[in-house]
């Protein structure tokens, strides 16, 4: 029998998106497995439905879907969209097409949703801290250089705004960076979907990092499951398993991307209100939702509030939340009642 929050766990509980409960075994003849890289991580789409051209349209028409969403957002890329608009002058909109201006229009709104947490220019920031396309800091950025930086962050700066059949894209100061990597690869999980749906593909499952989308049965008639596994040093134990049933699910966690400078370690998760990575003791954050943009842009607000303060803002707001907290006694699980019955039930 499962109980809403707070679950306590021993083993450490970690929602960890993975293809399938049957991925290490070769895929049957109906389904058809793609992967390859994007946006500086992996994608997986499978699908058990006939994609016109077969494997290999699918494997570029997607890619080439990818490639144009980097155009369009990617901050490693001088020549982006996002690039030009950050190497812009003040007062000046851009247009921007409307796939970028979806993404855009969610970062604020989660934004003010959030109070802040989510913040799309906090750019300067990660950057400063060596979680962006510059280097890592060799010494902790001081006072001053996290101050500085601070000044050039906030959403209040940002605005976007419609005119005619057209999006346009401003700031009110020269050096605002507008960063949408949190929120990347919950759009193209949605893009991708939109894509295999318009082929008439009705039944697939997609992975782009911590983003999943699915829709419909795999190949043995059953609804699609994503594996809850273990945080530890023993790859591919599953603890749990969800069941997303056509909803979209992400995850956000600071266990992965990091490192330790004099003997401190820091995490990629910026507080914009401190300015520095957090130092509370959620470990993974992972929130169902009808689309995996609002789920990417919700888990990392969440990661950035903590246990305590994110539980609290899940229950308000009546979210499918799944959240892990590191205790002194091991891994702690929290869920919201809303996300319990994605988790399928254990067998005696």
């Amino acid at each position: 029998m499962r109980l809403p929050f707070p679950v306590p766990s021993q083993t450490g509980l970690l929602l960890t998106l993975m293809l399938l409960l049957t991925a290490c075994q070769p895929s049957p003849p109906t389904q058809t497995r793609i992967q390859g890289k994007t946006m500086g991580t992996f994608y997986v789409v499978t699908v058990n439905d006939a994609f016109p051209g077969g494997e290999a349209a699918l494997q570029q028409e997607v890619d080439a879907l990818l490639a144009r969403m980097n155009e369009e957002i990617s901050t490693y890329d001088p020549g982006s969209l996002i690039s030009r608009f950050n190497q812009g002058p003040a007062n000046e909109p851009m247009v921007i097409p409307t796939s970028m201006a979806k993404i855009v229009q969610q970062g604020i709104e989660a934004g003010h949703l959030t109070g802040g947490k989510l913040d799309v220019t906090v750019g300067p920031l990660v950057n400063l801290w060596g979680f962006g396309p510059d280097k890592r800091p060799l010494k902790r950025p001081t006072a001053e250089q996290i101050a500085k930086a601070r000044t050039r962050v906030g959403i209040d700066k940002l605005s976007l705004t419609k005119q005619g059949d057209n999006f346009l894209l401003g700031k009110s100061i020269p050096d605002l960076y507008l960063d949408l990597s949190t929120l990347g690869e919950g759009a193209a999980s949605d893009e991708i979907a939109t894509l295999l749906e318009s082929k008439g593909v009705n039944n697939y499952l997609i992975e782009v990092a911590g983003a999943v989308r699915s829709h419909g049965h795999n190949s043995k008639g059953n609804p699609w499951r994503v594996a809850i596994v273990e945080p530890s040093d023993n790859p591919g134990a599953i603890e749990d398993v969800v069941i997303p049933n056509g909803m979209a699910l992400s995850t956000a966690g600071s266990y992965r991307n990091y490192y330790e400078l004099d003997g401190v370690r820091y995490s990629h998760i910026i507080d914009p209100a401190s300015g520095a990575p957090v130092t509370h003791k959620l470990v993974s954050a992972s929130v169902i939702t009808p689309t995996a943009l609002e789920a990417d842009a919700l888990d990392t607000a969440l990661m950035v509030m903590g246990p305590e303060q994110a539980l609290a803002f899940a229950k308000t707001h009546q979210l499918a939340v799944y959240l892990i907290v590191k205790t002194a006694q091991g891994f702690e699980a929290r869920f919201t009642p809303q996300f319990a019955p994605y988790l399928q039930q254990k067998t005696p």
